[in-house]
């Protein structure tokens, strides 16, 4: 039997001096603590942007005004099976808020070794890892 996929919204959002933001992860859900790229799932009839607009909206109380699509990934989680579609955000309005009581950090190395926040989500790991790669 193959495990549904759970397709997710991930927002990279590079600030205007090139820093891209995390989040860490809230009490209550799977690695919570951990860090990652803010984001969440796709509701049914929804595009990869419009689930990215309504959950950095509830997330972080930002309006994003336009994402750019560059790839997927896939990673096989204990509790889900998830496909990251990456979106790169440059455009916001709003001054990004840990709204479900989350920390956030601006990062400017896209060096996984200068991270100095841990622990980091495994898929967050290979999104900065391919930021490294790409120079977003």
């Amino acid at each position: 039997m193959t495990r549904p996929i759970t397709e997710v919204a991930v927002g990279i959002i590079i600030s205007n001096d090139n820093e891209y933001l995390l989040a860490n992860r809230p009490v209550g859900k799977p690695y919570e603590g951990y860090w990652e790229f803010p984001g969440g799932k796709i509701e049914s009839g929804e595009t990869t942007h419009q689930a990215l607009v309504r959950e950095l909206q509830e997330e972080l109380g930002i309006e994003v005004l336009e994402s750019v699509a560059i790839g997927t990934i896939e990673h096989d989680y204990p509790h889900a099976y998830v496909r990251l579609h990456l979106q790169v955000v440059r455009g916001w309005t709003g001054i990004p808020v840990g709204l479900e009581g989350q920390e956030l950090a601006w990062q400017s190395s896209r060096v996984l070794s200068d991270c100095v926040l841990s622990p980091l989500l495994p898929a967050t790991i290979s999104i900065i890892e391919l930021m490294q790669n790409n120079q977003l």
